[in-house]
Parts: structure tokens; sequence; C-alpha cells
């Protein structure tokens, strides 16, 4: 039996206050990343992302990726913007194959009632930081080029329609969708951590109950010998009448030792076997007599 001092503290409980909201946050999670993974993975490595540069710089909407290449050939190099920067493709893509694998684990982890708040809280405010890191990446302005300064993508506040060429078109849509879907994942982890925070704080009837456990805890304190009684099982066995050891002290190796250093211990008597009969003893018997 564990004694008070072995309780878990209010807020590591595995008690969540409604049973019913976080398994709809699992499915409305589920095809979120799922989506997340089909757009940022046809994304992977640059689908569309150096057209809809230079989709933008045609039309004097941000910089020219072909400033870099004659900024890196003139030895002055010129650091890729973060929007159009290989970066945050590998970003989003690391960022929901872990989201889909954290999903995974802790949806077995809840039906297994091993999922406490304070994990979850700690989990989503983590995820939550990374899809802001990538909506801020995907967002990020544009000033490279100062006489076409850019501070949000074009694809973001321009329809993918007419002046756009009609091959980008789709790829438009696409970036706008994956932005989508990052701010709707962010929201998501929100709520998760919000939730998760209000199930941690415990209800008045948990404080009363817990103040009237540690209450009962100090009026019946456990003993040590209490929480220690497996030890001492075998010095508290009755002997009877019948027992080998009844009437005597316990015979344990140091008893023998000192007994017979002491000269205390009985002599005990020859039992040795008597030498077998051999042919070549002759007439002799088995007691070294001749008959």
């Amino acid at each position: 039996m564990l004694s008070g001092k072995w309780k878990l503290p209010w807020w590591c409980k595995l008690s969540w206050r409604n049973a019913k909201v976080l398994p709809i946050l699992f499915i409305v999670e589920f095809p979120l990343t799922v989506a997340c993974l089909a757009l940022f993975g046809i994304a992977d490595p640059d689908t569309y992302r150096t057209s809809l540069w230079q989709e933008g710089a045609n039309h004097g909407w941000n910089s020219d990726p072909i400033e870099i290449l004659y900024a890196y050939a003139n030895y002055k190099p010129i650091p890729v913007p973060a929007p159009w920067n290989q970066f945050i493709t590998d970003w989003n893509v690391v960022i929901c194959v872990l989201s889909m694998f954290i999903l995974l684990a802790k949806v077995v982890m809840y039906i297994t009632h091993i999922f406490p708040p304070v994990l979850s809280v700690i989990i989503h405010t983590v995820l939550m930081i990374f899809y802001a890191v990538s909506i801020s990446q995907q967002a990020a302005s544009d000033y490279s080029d100062p006489d076409h300064p850019s501070a949000v993508p074009w694809y973001l506040t321009r329809g993918c329609g007419a002046p756009v060429s009609p091959k980008l078109q789709s790829s438009c849509q696409q970036a706008k969708a994956s932005f989508s879907v990052a701010c709707l994942m962010t929201a998501l982890f929100f709520a998760y951590s919000s939730f998760s925070i209000y199930s941690a704080i415990p209800t008045k009837a948990q404080k009363t109950e817990a103040t009237v456990q540690g209450e009962e805890d100090i009026e019946s304190p456990t003993s040590y010998f209490d929480d220690k009684k497996w030890e001492y099982e075998m010095d508290r066995i009755p002997q009877t009448p019948r027992s080998p050891a009844f009437g005597r002290t316990p015979m344990t190796p140091r008893t023998v030792a000192f007994n017979t250093l002491e000269g205390k211990m009985p002599s005990k008597p020859n039992r040795d076997l008597p030498l077998r009969h051999h042919i070549s003893m002759g007439t002799e018997t088995y007691k070294g007599r001749f008959v």
C-alpha cells in the first residue's frame, strides 16, 4: 500500500475534464495532417516555388531570382528571401511528418489512459511554435530588390487568375492552400494547448478531496516498519512444536562459524563409509583384520 508521499501531484493527473473533447480534436487533426503532408510533399523540393518567384518578378511584384545568380557570379552573394528559400519547404515537410507521428502516438496513449494533460500542453505548444515559424516564413517579406519591394508574397495578396500565367494558376492555388493549412494547424494546436491547460488545473472538488486525503494521511501516518513489512514476514511466523527449529536458536552460516571457533559445535559421528573389499586385499576383512 502506497503512502501519501507517493501520490502524483495535481499537475501530473491523467484525467481530463471532458473526455469527449480530445477525440473530437483528434478527428479534426487527422484530415488536416493528411492535407498538410500532401500539399507540402507536392511542393518538395522545388515544384513551383522558384516559378512563382519568377512570375512575381515578371510582373514587378518582387525581386528577380536571376539577380541572386548575378550576385553569386560577382562574389557578392545575396541571401535568398525567406518565402523563396529551400529552408521553408524542407521545414514544412519535416513538421508535417512529425505531426502525423505524434498524432498516432498520442491517440494510442489516450486510449491506454497514459496521456496526461501536462504532457499534452508541452507537445502541442511545441507544435504550435513550429507551425507559427512556418507561417512567418511563408508570409515573410522580400526586400532584396529595392526597386521591387514585397512585404508579403504576391500569391497571398493577389488572385491566381489573370494576369498570372495559366500554367502557374494551379501552383498559386496550392501555395495559398499550404499557407491556409499551416494557419489551421496552428489554431488547432492552440486549441489543444488551451484545453490541456484547462484540464490540468484542478477543480474545487479535486482540491477539497486532496485536502481531506492529506489530513487523513497526517492523522494516520504509515510507519517505516509497515512500509517494509515484507522484509519481516519470516520473523513473524509463529513456531509450533512440530517446527524443526522449535526451541532452538536459528542456525545461520555466521552462527555456525562462530560456534565452531568457540568450540560449541557438537562433534559429528564418523559416518565415513567402510573400505570396500578388493580381491587384492586377500583375506583381510572390511575392518582391516585377518581371519
